[in-house]
């Protein structure tokens, strides 16, 4: 942690996240507990869902303009300007609040989600800037563990301070909660001006690469297939992105329905005690990124990727058979921290992969592919309120597609499999320690040769290499019966003295 703070700006940097995201949750839960206020059933699944996907849509509108900026210009001056834009949003909303302007302030939302979009590539893209390689899944970690942080204390704050702005009050309509709680919006602009105030503090890094918008290639969709190719002609990008995407989907499905759900099953009417149960999955979040980020210290361990999806889909098939808010309390606690474990390695091994110019780029089509299935599960969720399908059907739901999506990554990505059995296998006689990870490219095709063979090199470079490693091996080995199954399925490719032109072909 030490080194990482040590780094010129990174505890502005990380100051700065959580004060984006405390702001963009901050408006969000006012307008979500407004709707719990005020609407009921299939209906407030509705709105909650449509609220989802106006932060949602920006990311895939923008999902070109937003990586191109991130690429063109230096990474520290887009957040500079898009913290000066939060500030007017905020000005705008606060002014909403005051008025009673419901339907205004919750379109206000699609604006927020507007500047967050531009504002994401390059957010992430600078991490990499920021710290180098060595430390980028430490620093993931932080930066997870911040944005989640925020997340929660946004949940937790603004929905107390909701509640306590309508404690002993009537109202009728969202229109009249908007002016009972109308003062939390000034602390929305104060975070906002802290934001500017620490993103002036951000050295430049980059200065960005010499490029130029062609807007008939952009209306054409040429930019649109050209970006999306970036993060596809690279399987680990790709497959990390359908990781996460599946991850934030099922999230985002969570908080459309739970709410009503929890009103259902358990006669819960209090916004701090759905939104308490829904933010200890923050906190695990937080513990799970900690942990995830110290295993991680030096290297990206991929092996924390099948433990969190297997867990994450453990955790969502117990859920519709708890009965007590402390019960969902704590299984919404263990679903974040296996939700730490996945989601650090994933967001590491898309920043290491990329390209340097290329990475915003990859960053934004992360968010394109990332929201649109987001908005595809909630569209699927405003169908169901429609059809009147209850929320202990879709809670059993969302446990099915995150297994099925845990067998994916699985299947897709077994390399982290294996580093999770040979970790366990070696670490009871040897403890890892990688070096030198920077000297490895991120791209193109690398041939690793030992000086010496031993009977463990393999592992320790599988365990080590954040990319995957495909293993040549001596055919006699190889044609054991008990070995060559499980060699079969991760590609191995067997030589022999003499007879090696096609083995070498292949390699």
């Amino acid at each position: 942690m030490g080194q990482l703070f040590r780094i010129t700006g990174f505890l502005s940097y990380i100051l700065m996240l959580f004060l984006n995201a405390f702001v963009d949750l901050g408006h969000k839960i006012v307008i979500q507990n407004t709707l719990f206020k005020t609407y009921d059933g299939e209906a407030q699944i509705l709105l909650t869902a449509i609220v989802n996907a106006l932060i949602l849509l920006p990311f895939v509108l923008l999902f070109t303009p937003s990586g191109f900026l991130a690429d063109r210009f230096p990474k520290n001056r887009v957040m500079r300007v898009s913290a000066w834009i939060a500030v007017a949003l905020t000005l705008a909303i606060t002014l909403c609040y005051y008025l009673g302007w419901f339907w205004p302030a919750f379109a206000m939302t699609f604006l927020l989600g507007a500047q967050a979009a531009i504002y994401s590539p390059a957010k992430y893209g600078y991490i990499k800037e920021l710290v180098g390689k060595e430390a980028l899944a430490a620093a993931n970690g932080w930066v997870q563990a911040t944005t989640t942080t925020a997340i929660l204390a946004g949940i937790f704050v603004f929905s107390i301070l909701f509640e306590g702005r309508l404690s002993d009050t009537s109202f009728a309509t969202p229109g009249e909660v908007m002016g009972l709680i109308a003062p939390l919006g000034w602390i929305l602009v104060l975070c906002s001006l802290t934001e500017v105030f620490m993103a002036y503090r951000l050295p430049q890094r980059n200065p960005g690469a010499a490029m130029r918008f062609d807007w008939s290639q952009y209306l054409g969709g040429r930019y649109l297939r050209h970006n999306l190719h970036d993060a596809w002609d690279n399987q680990v990008i790709w497959l990390s992105i359908v990781g996460l995407a599946i991850f934030w989907s099922i999230s985002q499905v969570m908080l459309a329905v739970f709410p009503a759900f929890a009103k259902e099953t358990l006669g819960e009417t209090n916004t701090v005690v759905i939104q308490g149960m829904l933010a200890c999955s923050g906190l695990g979040i937080i513990l799970g990124s900690i942990v995830a980020g110290r295993v991680s210290r030096d290297h990206i361990e991929t092996a924390l990727i099948p433990i969190g999806a297997l867990g994450i889909a453990a955790t969502l098939f117990l859920l519709p058979g708890l009965s007590s808010a402390w019960a969902h309390g704590i299984n919404f606690l263990l679903l974040g921290v296996l939700a730490g474990l996945y989601l650090v390695p994933l967001n590491a091994l898309i920043q290491f992969n990329a390209g340097e110019d290329d990475l915003g780029r990859v960053l934004a089509a992360n968010n394109f592919i990332q929201n649109i299935l987001m908005l595809s599960f909630l569209a699927l969720t405003v169908a169901a309120a429609y059809l009147h399908i209850g929320g202990l059907a879709l809670m059993l739901a969302l446990a099915v597609i995150a297994l099925l999506g845990a067998f994916y990554t699985l299947y897709q990505l077994p390399q982290s499999l294996v580093r999770f059995l040979i970790g366990r296998a070696m670490s009871t006689r040897y403890r890892l320690n990688v070096m030198g990870l920077k000297n490895l490219p991120a791209q193109g095709g690398v041939l690793m040769l030992g000086n010496h063979v031993s009977w463990i090199d393999w592992a320790m470079m599988q365990m080590a290499s954040p990319r995957p490693v495909r293993f040549v091996m001596e055919r006699v080995i190889y044609e054991r019966w008990y070995l060559r199954w499980f060699l079969d399925f991760f590609g191995v490719i067997p030589i022999s003295r003499g007879s090696s032109r096609q083995a070498i072909g292949t390699v």
